[in-house]
Parts: C-alpha cells; structure tokens; sequence
C-alpha cells in the first residue's frame, strides 16, 4: 500500500493503482475516450491528464502509477483548458452529424462536449470523405467518425485474437480498416460486435434491420413471431434505466405483442432442445465412441473462428444448431403445423445479445431446414430497446404477460446458456440424468460459474469422471484448444472431455450487442439475474420440461432422432481467413 493525496485528500491505495482508479476510490471523476477497463491503457487521447502539485509538467491519469507520496492535481482551470482543447481538436475532424448518427444520445464524445460547454470549435474542420464499409453482414464501419481511440483494434487484436481491425496511415491521415484494407466482410471478422460494444462513437455499430421487421409488422399478409435471446431479459431494461441483471422477462413479452407480434416465443424453450440434442450427443461419444472432447456450438461468432482458425476440430464440434436456429426451424415446422399457419407467411425474428446471430441466419443451408429461412431476421437488445421506444411503449409499466405455448416455457437450465459455463451447467444436469436415470441431488455446478477466463473441472457420472472446460473472450480460446491438440499430437488422452466456449467476456450477457457500457461490474450484475431467473423456476432441468417432452413425443421421436438430425442439426467446412 502506499500512501498519497488526491486534491488535497489522503488516500491509501494499493502500489501500481493507476491514477484514474485511485481517483475512483474518492469519487473524482478524470474524463477519458480512449479508456476502457477491459483493455489496458494505452493513453491515446491524452484527455485524463492530470499534474503534481507544484509542477507543471502533466501525466496521463489512466497508465500512470501512484507511488508514495504522490501529491495529484486532478482539476484546475489550466487542465480543464487542455482537456477542452483535446475535444475540440477531436470534434475538428469528425462528422458533425449527430441527428444521423445511431450513437445520437449514446455517445461518449458528444457527452465530453457537453460537459466541456463546447458549442463551437475554435478550429478549421478537416473531415475525411471516406466511405462507409457495410460489406458484413453483422457490423458497419464508418471510418469517417472514427476518433482514433484504438479501442476496436485492442479488443479485436487483444481481447479476442481475431486481428481482422487495424489502423492503417499516419498522423491526420490515420484511419481505421480491416485487416489488409479489404472489405470488412472479406477480412478475417467473427461478427462477434465486440468492437461495436466497445466504440466510444458511431465508428463501428451493428447492422439495423428494424425497417425489415417493421414492414413485417405492418404486412397484412405475414404471421410475425418472435423469440427472445436469455440474455436479453437481464440487459434490455438498462435501455430503460433499471440496474444491469434487472429481470424484466414477461414485460418483454408485453411490450412485443404491443409492438404487432401474433405469436411470442421464448429462446429459453429451444436451449432446453439443445440440450438434449447435445447432451444426447456427448452421452453418445462417451458410451459408444466418436472424437472427444465435444466442444459446444451454441455461438456463431465461435463457429465463425473455429471454421477459420481451428479447423482441425470441426469432428470435435457438436453438430447441434444454436437454440436460435432450432427455434427457427420448430417454428416453421412444427408449431406451424400445430397452429394451422402457413409456413410461407411465417415471418420469424429473433431478439439476441449478439451481432453474429445475423450471419448465422444464412451461414449455410442448414438454415433453412424447414423448407425456408428458418429465422428471417435477427436483431439485437439495443435494435429491440430502439423499436420499443419508437413505438412509444412504456415497457416499465406494462402488466407481466406469459410467453406462448408450447415452444415458451423454459426450465432454469435454459435461461443459465446467456451466462458462460451456463451451457456446460445445463449439459451437466440433464447428461447426469441420462447416464444415471437419476436426478441430480444439487444441480448448482458452481465450478462452470464466474468470470476466469478458462474454468476447468471434473464431473462425476455414476462413477465416470468427466473431465470439462469453460472458456470466454476469444483470446482465452487458445490456451484450451492447443491443449487438446497437444495431447492428441503425442498420442495421449484428451485433457476434457466436454468443452464450453463462448466468443464473448461473460457469455452472452457481454455479447456485442447489448446495450452500450458493460464492464465486469455489469457483466457479474447481468450473470446474477440469470441465476436468479434459474433458482426461482419450477423445473431447473431441460430434460424435465413437460413441453419439451411434448415436442418430443408429438413430432421429434426422441433426441438425436433421423427427424431431430434433419431439423436440429447443422455440419462446419473448412473456410479462408480472407474470402479475396
């Protein structure tokens, strides 16, 4: 510990704090653009400067280290002069077109001007023309309003070992690019939007499909349904000023049917399905042979990053559809024919906590295994609080509706997959179940839970150790998957026989597109609801949904039947980093 003085206040802190948090500790608040505490500083702005008592010279608050008897001016007018000047250097060469901007309202440097009281800039506007990149088919890129802050490349480069953003050019003629200058829909992108999540500004955002749903809803002549994401239901209320892990589950299904949707449906219920579709296929590996470990396959951008960098796994990868596209398929299928709607009028729209679940609508043919688009479009919570607030819905205030049956009750095993290790969790106790015949006498697998990178534990299967492993945040997928091939090339023994990946820091509760300025604070909040929406449901086992063994019973046979491998399962190919 060491011990300093913060505008005049004493204050002990641990040795290698940075200024910025120690600052923190006392409720001062060091403006900054480029800082995010999921990546390292790297002091690119130049905003949180800050001095020494009785020297002129000023450091940079977020990578600079307290050390004992460090006496910090964190305000004064000739640093608040600077840090107006930064802004206004910054707002010299960017677009001045906020009313256009998706991040109008939600942006960190209109919010810095306005608490500088910047209503004009001293200084000649040099704007870029450079175009806009909608090439992916999840993210838009504007370079034009980027800002240089760096923050897409580090989490790109850094948090998840993607590479496709990088900068490109020097001084004023800095831009941001994918990889190679190529269209970002040719670079090596996972759509994982993590660099959407993390953009200050409207540099980088999620594709808007909320004109095509519109239309859908406004259209006579289609049938809309709608299913939500589980990680949706602890997020979408921060749109609306409640608190992160705020459960808002049955308002959600309210404020859809206000919205025009005929039909509600809940992705919970197709989670339950693949976990019987997975769980069925890992019993299976274990009893009867097939490659070990079974790595999960719930996440697209995961999916995306295996087909590019890890193609010697695709045997290990389970061949179940994320429960997306199963709901997808189900609903096209046999809820259609169940309801009497025609399929071909069926306009079906998903609400995910994930960019990359656009892509995954069309990634192969696999998607339209009900005879057509499984999942017609897929929008995000942000896309989803957006519609809410133009249809004018007061969704705090509506009365708790239900979702609709039989694809909408959900058991907690199905709500645990928007957490990472959820999946793993909810594979455990209905794989425990059909192996034993037996149900789990405590279905808490707290080993999966929490925020370390790569999880790693061991399960005990009537008398079978099962070897598992959880990793999130891409840049941790690594370590895990050269692990394996390492065994695997000297012949050994897998080191797990069960692997959980998700692309995103804390699963999909973090995905890239949840509402703007998460951190682990607000990830650990939103893991919170999850389990809470879990521990209050009345069946915490997938297996033990009674619609579940409906669906079962009236039209799939049994897991991992022909039927149930047609509908609810998918195959991975070999693909190129760059498609040109």
């Amino acid at each position: 510990m060491v011990n300093i003085k913060i505008n005049g206040v004493p204050l002990q802190v641990e040795e290698g704090t940075s200024i910025l948090d120690a600052a923190k500790k006392i409720n001062i608040k060091i403006p900054t653009l480029c800082y995010n505490p999921d990546l390292h500083p790297w002091a690119a702005c130049g905003i949180c400067i800050v001095r020494m008592e009785g020297s002129p010279k000023m450091v940079r608050a977020c990578c600079t280290p307290v050390s004992e008897g460090m006496a910090i001016v964190t305000h004064d007018p000739e640093i608040i002069k600077v840090r107006r000047t930064v802004v206004e250097l910054i707002l010299s060469n960017h677009p001045n077109d906020c009313l256009q901007c998706p991040r109008n309202g939600n942006c960190e440097l209109q919010r810095l001007a306005a608490e500088f009281g910047i209503r004009q800039v001293p200084y000649q506007s040099i704007v870029k023309d450079l175009p806009i990149d909608d090439s992916n088919p999840a993210i838009v890129l504007n370079p034009e309003k980027c800002v240089r802050c760096g923050r897409c490349v580090k989490v790109c480069q850094d948090m998840q070992n993607v590479w496709a953003i990088e900068f490109l050019g020097r001084g004023i003629n800095g831009r941001i690019a994918s990889a190679a200058d190529v269209p970002l829909g040719d670079s090596p992108c996972i759509k994982c939007g993590q660099c959407a999540a993390h953009c200050p500004v409207g540099a980088i955002y999620e594709r808007d499909d909320t004109t095509k749903v519109w239309a859908a809803l406004q259209n006579p002549n289609v049938h809309p349904v709608v299913q939500i994401a589980p990680a949706v239901r602890v997020a979408l209320g921060e749109e609306f000023g409640l608190e992160p892990g705020t459960i808002i589950t049955k308002k959600i299904y309210a404020a859809l049917r206000r919205l025009g949707f005929k039909t509600v449906f809940d992705t919970n219920f197709s989670a339950d399905l693949t976990i019987m579709e997975e769980g069925t296929e890992l019993v299976k590996r274990l009893t009867q042979g097939g490659d070990i470990p079974l790595i999960t396959s719930c996440c697209p951008a995961w999916v995306d990053y295996m087909e590019k960098y890890y193609t010697d796994f695709i045997p290990n990868f389970s061949t179940a559809k994320s429960p997306q596209q199963m709901m997808g398929a189900m609903i096209k299928t046999y809820w259609a024919q169940k309801a009497g709607v025609d399929p071909a009028k069926i306009f079906s729209v998903s609400v995910m906590p994930c960019t990359a679940k656009k892509w995954e609508t069309t990634r192969n043919d696999d998607m339209r295994s009900s005879g057509y688009q499984d999942v017609d479009v897929s929008i995000t919570t942000r896309e989803l609080a957006r519609m809410i607030k133009q249809a004018g819905i007061d969704i705090l205030n509506l009365p708790d509706e239900e979702a609709d049956s039989p694809l909408g009750p959900y058991t907690g095993a199905g709500t645990i997959f928007g957490a990472t290790g959820g999946v793993m969790e909810a594979a455990v106790r209905t794989a425990y179940y059909l192996v034993t015949k037996k149900e789990l006498g405590d279905v808490n697998f707290v080993a999966a839970r929490g925020l370390k990178g790569v999880k790693e534990a061991e399960v005990d299967l009537d008398g079978k150790k099962i070897r598992i492993a959880v990793a999130h945040q891409m840049g941790n997928i690594a370590a895990v998957l050269d692990k394996i091939r390492e065994a695997r090339e000297a012949g050994k023994e897998p080191p797990y026989h069960f692997v959980e990946v998700m692309a995103c820091r804390g699963g999909c509760i973090g995905g890239g597109g949840q509402p703007y300025g998460c951190t682990d604070e607000v990830r650990a909040k939103r893991i919170s609801g999850i389990y809470h929406d879990d521990e209050k449901s009345t069946y915490r086992c997938s297996h033990q949904n009674p619609y579940i063994k409906q669906v079962y019973d009236e039209f799939l046979g049994e897991p991992n039947s022909h039927k149930a491998h047609e509908l609810l399962h998918t195959h991975y190919v070999a693909r190129p980093l760059y498609l040109k």
